[in-house]
């Protein structure tokens, strides 16, 4: 009788453990990493459970693999990982539009631009000869060209070449008069250049518009190829979300469509074109949000680019007298869509590079928020802010939204813009990050810059380029920490597009959507960071690249 009680009692005992430990599925376990979860307390990490496309345990790599029974277990073997980075500003879309293009990026002359479209002229079908990337900056002789050489080689079809940074664009004769663009034609808030009574081919800001305009568009089966190569570029270099700056609802429409159908599984944040037809439909319906798209921003332009001499300055250019850039639109004009915005529950993000633009900008959005507010308004670049203005930002809960690489591409002639006084308040990120209550969120405006986000966080850190130029850094009195950088590139620009809760950290109960990175970019050398490659990277725990 005693046997059998204490036999009795020893499976019972038995029973509960088991009944204690029960495990858990998973469908992905990765263990044995170093995983930056970039929580509030900046934890790292062993071990990440996923499970249909969420995220259900981190921990101690034991604890999950005894926790767990899953389909697949990844050893890291001691690599690093992240959050998926997000790109807090691009142009994806033009990005994907752009790879059908002649790729002038990197060239060193005019000359050199005219043999790359010579060569891509031979092979391309579309009725225009487009092409993206130059930048005269980077020419020994640093002047806009003209256009005598491209009629020479382009009779009869049209030819537009777009400036590296979309603000300005060269184009042929032919274009010009497909335009109805004459040496009468007027522009506010840009410039279409005369040389001696004739047409040089130049447009700048809002003058790019009339011949853009003009330009048919490509066919669906192109855009879709060109949208998928775009997306296998941006997962190769880490990205799993792109905000995407400036889109029309057609192309809005288009791009949820192939995610609906499975093809497009990048996560978009879409800024809206405030064009009419696009403001009309989505503030008719509201914000709307899907787990890979998310449109409720508008995109405004304020003024143009620095590197073309658009962008709107307090006091003239150092370069050019006389100068001080364009504002692209009206201040009643941004008024009333920020007025559309407040009312609508849209977030405004408006493009402002000049000092000037950026007051006019602040102005605006200090009308319409409060300290206590949660629109979370951005403002986009702010490469040149006056920092008596930059307090406003804070007191506002205003996001500066900026691409540290701008400021390694512009160091080479910046100076030359602003002249030497200005300079202390030109890419001034950690000045923008302090006034702003430590929020920064960081993107690169691609393709004006390169795509990937480890050039960025190298950018912000090191303040130097490719080259290791210059020594010191530049301007590094306003570099970022590392974490703080990382933070940009992750849970702040989650924050800054309201998605903080889904992404942006690697938390229970988020998006499974992370990149593993063949060396550790929080401890290794500086200088080894642009080396850095990405291992996998992962959207909603699916392998989406791999190396």
């Amino acid at each position: 009788m005693k046997k059998l009680f204490f036999g009795g009692l020893t499976i019972l005992l038995l029973f509960s453990v088991i009944s204690c430990h029960i495990q858990r599925h998973a469908d992905i376990i990765l263990y044995n990493g170093k995983i930056y979860t970039v929580d509030n307390n900046f934890s790292i990490v062993e071990a990440i459970a996923i499970k249909e496309g969420k995220i259900v345990a981190i921990g101690a790599t034991e604890e999950l693999l005894n926790d767990f029974i899953t389909k697949e277990k990844i050893d890291l073997a001691g690599k690093a990982v992240y959050p998926g980075f997000i790109d807090a500003h691009c142009h994806f879309y033009g990005y994907g539009t752009d790879l059908l293009k002649c790729d002038l990026y990197g060239t060193k002359s005019f000359d050199e631009i005219l043999e790359r479209m010579k060569l891509f002229s031979q092979t391309n079908k579309f009725e225009w000869n487009l092409g993206r990337g130059w930048d005269q900056n980077d020419w020994e002789v640093k002047v806009f060209p003209t256009n005598e050489k491209l009629d020479s080689l382009f009779p009869d079809k049209p030819v537009y070449l777009t400036r590296i940074d979309g603000h300005a664009a060269i184009c042929n004769s032919v274009a010009l008069k497909l335009a109805g663009i004459t040496t009468d034609t007027k522009v506010v808030g840009g410039e279409i250049f005369q040389s001696n009574g004739k047409l040089t081919g130049l447009l700048i800001d809002n003058a790019v518009e009339i011949v853009k305009n003009k330009i048919p568009v490509f066919s669906d089966q192109l855009i879709e190829e060109s949208i998928l190569k775009a997306q296998e570029n941006c997962f190769a270099v880490g990205l799993t979300t792109v905000d995407d700056a400036g889109l029309g609802k057609d192309t809005v429409i288009a791009l949820h469509n192939m995610q609906k159908e499975g093809k497009l599984k990048m996560r978009i944040y879409a800024m809206l074109s405030p064009d009419p037809a696009t403001l009309n439909h989505f503030i008719k319906h509201g914000p709307f949000k899907s787990d890979r798209m998310n449109v409720r921003a508008i995109k405004l332009y304020a003024d143009g680019a620095l590197g073309s001499r658009g962008a709107c300055l307090k006091k003239e250019y150092s370069d050019q007298k006389g100068h001080y850039g364009y504002m692209l639109n009206t201040v009643e004009y941004m008024t009333e869509i920020a007025d559309e915005a407040a009312e609508n529950g849209f977030q405004l993000c408006t493009h402002a590079i000049g000092d000037s633009a950026n007051k006019v900008v602040l102005d605006i959005y200090k009308d319409h928020l409060s300290p206590e507010n949660n629109k979370r308004w951005r403002i986009e670049h702010c490469q040149f802010m006056d920092s008596k203005d930059r307090k406003i930002l804070g007191n506002n809960n205003i996001i500066p939204s900026v691409q540290p690489t701008h400021a390694t591409s512009d160091m080479y002639w910046a100076e030359e813009r602003l002249g030497k006084n200005r300079m202390q308040d030109a890419y001034a990120y950690k000045s923008l990050k302090d006034d702003a209550n430590g929020m920064i969120a960081f993107g690169t405006d691609f393709p004006v810059e390169n795509i990937n986000p480890l050039y960025t966080f190298y950018a912000a850190v090191y303040r130097r380029d490719l080259n290791n130029f210059p020594e010191g850094g530049f301007l590094f009195e306003e570099r970022i920490k590392r974490k703080d950088a990382l933070r940009a590139m992750t849970i702040s620009a989650a924050f800054a597009n309201f998605e903080e809760e889904e992404k942006g950290s690697l938390e229970e109960g988020k998006f499974a959507d992370l990149v593993i990175l063949d060396n550790d970019i929080m401890k290794i050398d500086e200088k080894e960071i642009p080396l850095t490659k990405v291992v996998a990277t992962y959207v909603n725990g699916e392998k989406v690249y791999s190396k």
